[in-house]
Parts: structure tokens; C-alpha cells; sequence
């Protein structure tokens, strides 16, 4: 049976990506009129099939092989192959090593004082910035998440940690600049040299402290250099490992938090209680500790709806090895298969009035009852986000630290829009107002 789809475009489908406002919103109507499973142009992989059913998913879940033209842009950043469509007997080991620090509890309880530093600094920040005025979430919080992913990755080693940041958010306003075509000051020329000489700043600061662990060998269970040092990984590889983690953990914690602030300030009554929550399970305490998380379980479910309404991740791909069915299609080896994570957290038929914010619907009777990929943010198998343990500790913590000090309202006058850039983004960032806790009126 033909998969249902749009006919060709000789633009090989950009155009209606572009017309579509991007390629979530473009998946979104894709879905409502062709149904679950579409055939349509992507650019970057000519036809891919796009599946946006949970049950249908299981049957991709095995796939450990990533479609290399749609993810060219980060080869940039990889100088030993790039990491991201590595072949799948290189991948598995790699793998392995990275979900035995960045999932074991270990790790998180050694770098929690650490990020808990940060969070308590920023809300320090934001408690002065609130006195005169809106305080934009986004910018803040993604530069937060970096300063905790570098501390993480480099083991609190580099010398100059701003700079790291600096050096960092050069590269990606580059190279991301190019992949979505954003505006970007300077001819192509300074940007390309301000972009190469950023790069080598943070391959030269990797590689100091990758050199340290060679020296003096791991440090423990939640060293992340060390581990890699430890299973043989060449230096080249290792730094490239640390590169990627940076990248791929930069936007994503920060845009979590936003997304879960601006929800709570359109929904006061959910806001307060996350701050009963927090009162009851931290009582006179401004920071959480790592034990406390887990007593936090409306704030987990409030995370996670807000993960669900806006994913911080986009979107995932996979190629093919084999044929395979996928319900009433056969698939040929070579297909790139497209997960919507979008379409598939605003799937009707799993999430009753998908556009409503109810974090009721993460309770472990509703978790039991839905499909087990209904609720995708950080993809599915063998190429999952092996940070996923890692973020949602770092946001709770976050979120906690914030929720604890400050109340949130939207700032009167200003529209929050979605935007794709390599994460689900706010146009002009997302503006609220902080009052204190100790001092606001109860809403």
C-alpha cells in the first residue's frame, strides 16, 4: 500500500517547510490531513516517512542508524567522524560508557552542589534585575545550562570558564546560523574566522584537560573524561565527545525551564502548588538537595507536560537497514524515517485536548495507560538522548531553586512565538515579571 503524502515539489519540499512556519508546525498539518504515518519531501534526505503514532514507533525502535546527510552540519564540530551517525558497532560501546556516567546517580549527587551554585547565582541575578523591570527568561537560562553542562564535561577544569561560554556560543551562532539561515552580524568572512578561531579555543581547552586525565587517571564514577580516557577512546574522539555533550545539553535544560516558567505563569493555580510542594518538602530551605527531587513529584509532572506542549529537542531521524513494516506500509532499506516529536505529544488519540496544560497527565495511573512512546522528548532507542537522566535532574534542580524564591507573571504587552532554531525557541524570548515569595500576595 502507497503511504499517503503530498505530491513532489521541485524544491525538493523546503518551500512548504518554510511556508509551514517550520518543520514541526509543517508535521503537525502533514498529520491532521494525511494521517499517522505520511510520506513527504525533506530537505537534506529527498523522502522520508514521518510517523507520528506510538504504537507504529515501537516497530522503528531498533534502528541504530542515523540518515549522515541531515546531520552534516555537526561534523564541524567532530574532527575523529562524526559522532552523531557513528556506524552502529562503533556507536553501541561509545554509548555505553557515556550512559555509565551520565545516568548514574553518582555523578549527579557530585555535581549537584555545583549546580545548585549556579541556579542560587542566577536567582540572586534575576531578584536584582526584577526591581526595575521584566526579566527575559531564555537568554539567561540557556547561558545557565551551559555554565552546568561546562562545568560537568571539564570537571570544573577550565581556566576560564567564560571564556569556554563565549567561545561556545560563537560556534553554534555560526554553524547554526548556516543550518537555519538566520541572520548573523559580519560578512560571511568574519563570521567564518571569529567561528574557526572560537573552535580552536575550545578544542585547545578540551584537549589541556583531557591531557590531565591522561596523567592522573579517573577520578571516579561521574568522570566523564576519565571514563572515556579509561576505555581506551583516542584523544581525538574523547574531545569530540566532550564537544557534542556541550552541544547537545547548551539550549536544552535552559529551554525546558523557560517553556515550564511560562506556563506557570499563564496557570497561577498550578504555580501554587509547585510552591506548596516546595515548602512542604524543603521547609525553610532556599536550595533543594539531590534527596529532595524525588519528593517533588508535581514539579516532575509539570516539567514533563511542559516538555510535551514544547520538546526542547525538535526532531529525530533514522535510516533503514532492511525492510521493514510498519503497519500496513513495508518500508525499503534506505528510508528515512522521521519522528515528529511534536505530532507525536499532540496525538488526540493519546493526549485528550492536546493543547491544554495538564500535568495531571504524567501520574502514574495516566503514564500506565498510555502507549510507552507517546511521550518522546529525548527519542527513542539505541540513539536517545543519553543525557535525558542528566537534564531532567538539572531542571528540576533549577526550577526548584526558582520556584522556591520568586514568583512569575507574564509581562503585560508581550507575545511569546514558538520558532525553530535547533531547539523549539521564543522569537523575542520569553518576558515575565518576578515578585518575591515572602512578600507577594497569595494568588
Amino acid at each position: 500500500m502507497r503511504i499517503p503524502g503530498p505530491e513532489p515539489r521541485p524544491d525538493g519540499g523546503a518551500g512548504a517547510v518554510a511556508a509551514a512556519g517550520g518543520l514541526h508546525t509543517y508535521q503537525l498539518r502533514l498529520h491532521a490531513e494525511y494521517g499517522p504515518v505520511v510520506r513527504f519531501q525533506l530537505p537534506g534526505a529527498e523522502t522520508a516517512v514521518s510517523v507520528a503514532d506510538p504504537v507504529l514507533l515501537e516497530a522503528t525502535a531498533h534502528i541504530d542508524k542515523r540518515p549522515e546527510r541531515l546531520f552534516a552540519f555537526l561534523a564541524p564540530l567532530c574532527e575523529a567522524g562524526n559522532l552523531q551517525v557513528l556506524p552502529a558497532e562503533e556507536h553501541t560501546p561509545w554509548r555505553r560508557v557515556l550512559l555509565s556516567v551520565l545516568a548514574g546517580r553518582p555523578s549527579h549527587e557530585r555535581h549537584f552542589e555545583r549546580f545548585t551554585a549556579l541556579a542560587a547565582g542566577l536567582a540572586d541575578h534575576w531578584g536584582e534585575q526584577a526591581r526595575y523591570g521584566p526579566v527575559a527568561l531564555q537568554k539567561d537560562l540557556t547561558a545557565l545550562s551551559l555554565r552546568m553542562i561546562c562545568a560537568y564535561a571539564l570537571e570544573g577544569e577550565a581556566a576560564d570558564p567564560e571564556g569556554v561560554v563565549t567561545a561556545f556560543e560563537e560556534v553554534l551562532t555560526e554553524y547554526l546560523g548556516r543550518l537555519y539561515q538566520v541572520p548573523v552580524p559580519g560578512t560571511e568572512e568574519e563570521r567564518a574566522e571569529r567561528a574557526a578561531r572560537a573552535l580552536a579555543y575550545l578544542r585547545a581547552t578540551v584537549d589541556r584537560v583531557v591531557a590531565a586525565h591522561h596523567s592522573g587517571g579517573r577520578a571516579d564514577r561521574s568522570d566523564l573524561i576519565g571514563a572515556l580516557v579509561e576505555a581506551g577512546e583516542r584523544p581525538a574522539r574523547i574531545r569530540d565527545t566532550v564537544m557534542v555533550t556541550l552541544l547537545a545539553a547548551h539550549h536544552t535544560t535552559g529551554v525546558a525551564v523557560s517553556w515550564t516558567l511560562h506556563l506557570l505563569g499563564r496557570h497561577p493555580e498550578a504555580a501554587e502548588r509547585v510552591a506548596a510542594e516546595l515548602d512542604r518538602v524543603l521547609g525553610d530551605r532556599a536550595v533543594p538537595e539531590y534527596a529532595d527531587l524525588r519528593h517533588l513529584t508535581y514539579l516532575d509532572m509539570v516539567l514533563k507536560e511542559a516538555m510535551r506542549l514544547y520538546p526542547p529537542g525538535p526532531y529525530g531521524a533514522r535510516e533503514t537497514t532492511e525492510p521493514l513494516v510498519l503497519g500496513d506500509y513495508e518500508l525499503p532499506a534506505g528510508t528515512t524515517v522521521f519522528y515528529p516529536f511534536w505530532a507525536v505529544h499532540m496525538n488526540p488519540d493519546h493526549w485528550p485536548e492536546p493543547e491544554q496544560f495538564v500535568p495531571e497527565r504524567f501520574t502514574p495511573q495516566q503514564v500506565a495507560g498510555r502507549p510507552r512512546l507517546a511521550y518522546i522528548p529525548f527519542g527513542i532507542g539505541p540513539r536517545s538522548c543519553e543525557g535525558a537522566q542528566l537534564a531532567m535532574v538539572e531542571a528540576e534542580l533549577v526550577l526548584a531553586v526558582l520556584l522556591k524564591r520568586f514568583r512569575f507573571r507574564p509581562a503585560p504587552g508581550h507575545r511569546v512565538t514558538p520558532v525553530e532554531r535547533f531547539v523549539l525557541w521564543a522569537r523575542d524570548d520569553i518576558h515575565m515579571l518576578l515578585t518575591p515569595r515572602d512578600t507577594a500576595p497569595r494568588a
